[in-house]
């Protein structure tokens, strides 16, 4: 049953942020707002490129052109490479795969037994920060993580009687503002000191080289500060929201066809804590599925730890690049699958061998409404690399800097400002510092200052502004959640949603970086602030 209390009194807070998703809301539907914005590029770019616009970026050989989508070359692209656009979408191998792994294990019911069985003891004021702490780490799973984690987050707080929209919200919102960093080496580290260091290599003086160790000392203070102020967020200012608006509790749609029983023990005086009724058929589909899993495991650990695995790379290693590290999506969508079934089996949704389809085209068929979007996404994000307009955004605003005459630590804030801005349209990370890297390592190298330290400067802004941007197609995944429980909700909805996140994370890290920068602490092993 929804909730059927009156919205509180609102704040000052929600008043803006209701003006905030009022105002969007009233953006046309995704599908439609895209296909404009192909047509703005459209015209933009034509207009550019008759002035005959270009942009050297350091290291390339010759000046790259701003190119007219409305023009022969351009025409040529659009047509001939409309259904290339569209199933080359970057998420969309991500999404699909993953989402057929997921569906799988939702529909039989293993992921709300294992919800329940692993987070029914905690109290119920740790989820919060238990979802940032999770968020902020799961970036280790690279773009998977803004797919698995939200609906979990909403799952875990519906069990706990907590709002589920909530831990939705506050899940992709850890997961996306805090994506530059985890307590652990991902493969982030290893693809951003690559371009780092290739980058500074053409420098006289390229300093320290750049590892995937090299922000280690920021990345483990951030990433445990951002985790602590993301659960304050959400359990202070998101939920204490969703009631005061009276946004629905209960989805609209069942999650799973498995009965969630949940007893409350205590009270709000000592801490309440949940004791929750598993089945007996439940109870041994969870050990099947970690006998599964831990099959899957040792299979997985015998393929990479055997010396000539072909998940290797040339070198024998796995940084910073091997097969292994471009497998994540692959061994996420095993992680869910072969468990599933396995639960499946003992609960009965899986009762033979043909159920197993049938059960992954139900995850399909709740992502047609993105399936549709990613055509126009495709289109638009395809025509807009192809004008070279985001190169040309990224050199103009390193231009504006020096024309400026920034130095010390305003230039490393005006960067971090222009990174901020320029991720709102160049989603990808590892694109965006691949261009700001080839202007701003050597330019501030001239200042006296680490490739590793611009790298560090380059989290900040890289990642905060990405989760209230309609071009990350992320954002279209959460709000068709988001939708279960609001039909109505919009893009302005989301975005006014994430705003209370943005600001806060990008403060606090550009203040964790202030205070190494003024402390001269190193940034890694091996890594300073000054050259």
């Amino acid at each position: 049953m929804a909730d059927t209390a009156a919205p509180a009194k609102q704040s000052r807070l929600d008043r803006v942020l209701n003006l905030v998703e009022r105002a969007g809301n009233k953006l046309p539907d995704p599908f439609l707002l895209f296909g404009f914005l192909l047509l703005l590029v459209a015209v933009v770019s034509t207009a550019v490129a008759a002035f005959g616009v270009s942009v050297r970026i350091p290291g390339a050989e010759q000046e790259t052109p701003v190119r007219a989508a409305l023009s022969g070359a351009g025409l040529e692209f659009l047509f001939t490479e409309m259904p290339a656009n569209f199933i080359g979408f970057p998420p969309l191998e991500t999404v699909i795969t993953i989402m057929l792994g997921v569906g799988l294990a939702e529909r039989t019911g293993l992921l709300t037994a294992l919800i329940r069985a692993s987070f029914g003891g905690a109290p119920r004021w740790v989820l919060p920060y238990a979802v940032g702490f999770v968020g902020i780490t799961s970036s280790v799973m690279a773009d998977s993580a803004m797919i698995i984690l939200p609906p979990l987050a909403a799952m875990v707080f519906k069990a706990a009687g907590r709002h589920p929209v909530a831990g939705l919200l506050g899940g992709f919102a850890a997961a996306g503002a805090g994506y530059s960093t985890a307590p652990v080496v991902t493969s982030l580290d290893a693809l951003f000191s690559g371009i780092s260091n290739e980058v500074a290599s053409i420098l006289p003086d390229p300093g320290a080289a750049v590892t995937p160790v090299s922000n280690y000392y920021f990345n483990v203070a951030s990433s445990v500060l951002l985790a602590l102020l993301a659960g304050f967020l959400i359990d202070r200012v998101i939920e204490p929201r969703m009631v005061r608006g009276g946004v629905p509790r209960e989805e609209a749609v069942p999650e799973s066809d498995v009965d969630v029983s949940v007893q409350r023990e205590g009270g709000p005086e000592v801490g309440e804590r949940l004791t929750v009724v598993l089945s007996a058929a439940e109870r041994r589909g969870l050990r099947w599925a970690g006998v599964a899993a831990a099959v899957l495991l040792a299979a997985v650990l015998a393929l990479v730890l055997w010396p000539g695995s072909p998940l290797r790379n040339d070198s024998g290693g796995f940084l910073p690049e091997s097969p292994l590290l471009d497998s994540v999506t692959t061994l996420i969508f095993l992680a869910f699958i072969v468990p599933g079934i396995a639960f499946g089996v003992q609960v009965g949704a899986v009762a033979r061998a043909a159920d197993v389809p049938k059960l992954m085209a139900g995850a399909l068929r709740d992502l047609t409404g993105f399936l549709v979007l990613a055509f126009m996404l495709g289109q638009f994000i395809a025509l807009f690399n192809w004008t070279n307009l985001g190169a040309a955004l990224a050199v103009g605003g390193a231009n504006l800097l020096t024309a400026l005459g920034l130095a010390g630590y305003p230039a490393f804030l005006g960067f971090m400002v222009l990174a901020s801005v320029l991720n709102l349209f160049i989603i990808s990370g590892s694109s965006l510092w691949t261009l700001m890297a080839s202007v701003f390592v050597p330019m501030f190298a001239l200042l006296g200052f680490e490739p590793g330290f611009a790298q560090a400067a380059f989290r900040v802004g890289d990642s905060a502004t990405q989760i209230m941007t309609p071009l990350n197609p992320y954002m279209i995944i959460i709000l068709g959640y988001l939708r279960r429980y609001e039909p109505n909700a919009g893009l302005g909805t989301l975005v006014a949603r994430m705003t209370p996140f943005v600001v806060p994370f990008w403060l606090l890290w550009a203040l964790i970086l202030t205070a190494f920068y003024f402390a001269d602490l190193p940034l890694g092993p091996g890594m300073g602030i000054r050259l």
